[in-house]
């Protein structure tokens, strides 16, 4: 039976970290989760040990030492649903429920049907986003442009972070390469599907503004996208 795992990195969640596994675990569906917590001090990884103990074989938790980047726990997270081969489908997932539980469903149908990797798409037709201000809109729409000029993957999401994956993508890229932390771990994960020459399915969302706990986003998050972009061109210009 294919098995799906569900990544959420954590880094002070406690207000969201038990109501979001919760919401995954209790699907029509069977979804694992793991927790990428990276030592937050407000004792988000204590709150997970709680559930834990109630469906260890459901939910499973990775401690790291320090805040060491959105990047790197995805990374983590890839490596322990490889290591484990009844995992199938591997997901990537906010903690803040910003992305809806219930689109897990449509994403890994997406991924099993005519796609290898499904994104979860705000600019697609039928997606949208709610909460945020006219400028943040047509700010990450215009990202979302730039992006598409540099790189040509034709995603109209490619900063996305809500996103299935079959392993067998996850198998034929070199993890260790991708060092990227935010926004630009997002767009290097697509870009490299893309010159790979799998099949990428956008399957569109309501996307909405965290109501609980503080956003990580910065501008070094930011900056780091818009100029690595030109790196991941570069990168793969050089290995052609």
């Amino acid at each position: 039976m294919d098995r799906s795992l569900v990544i959420i990195p954590t880094y002070n969640e406690k207000e969201n970290v038990q109501d979001i596994i919760d919401a995954v675990i209790q699907l029509d569906e069977s979804f694992d989760v793991l927790i990428v917590d990276d030592g937050s001090p407000d004792g988000t990884a204590s709150l997970v040990k709680e559930k834990q103990s109630q469906l260890p074989e459901r939910i499973h938790l990775v401690e790291r030492s320090g805040k060491l980047g959105l990047g790197t726990a995805y990374i983590r997270g890839f490596v322990y649903g490889l290591e484990r081969p009844e995992y199938t489908y591997i997901f990537e997932m906010d903690a803040d429920f910003s992305h809806n539980p219930n689109d897990l469903l449509r994403l890994k149908a997406a991924c099993n049907g005519a796609g290898d990797m499904s994104i979860g798409s705000r600019y697609v037709k039928g997606g949208q986003v709610k909460d945020w201000t006219w400028d943040r809109i047509l700010l990450s729409y215009c990202a979302s442009w730039y992006v598409n000029m540099i790189l040509g993957m034709g995603v109209k999401d490619p900063t996305a972070g809500f996103i299935c994956y079959h392993r067998k993508v996850l198998e034929s890229m070199d993890l260790k390469q991708i060092h990227w932390v935010g926004y630009a771990f997002q767009i290097a994960m697509k870009y490299e599907a893309f010159c790979l020459g799998f099949k990428i399915n956008e399957v569109p969302i309501t996307f909405k503004d965290r109501e609980k706990g503080t956003s990580k986003m910065s501008f070094n998050i930011f900056s780091e996208a818009m100029l690595g972009v030109w790196n991941m061109r570069k990168k793969k210009s050089a290995r052609r």
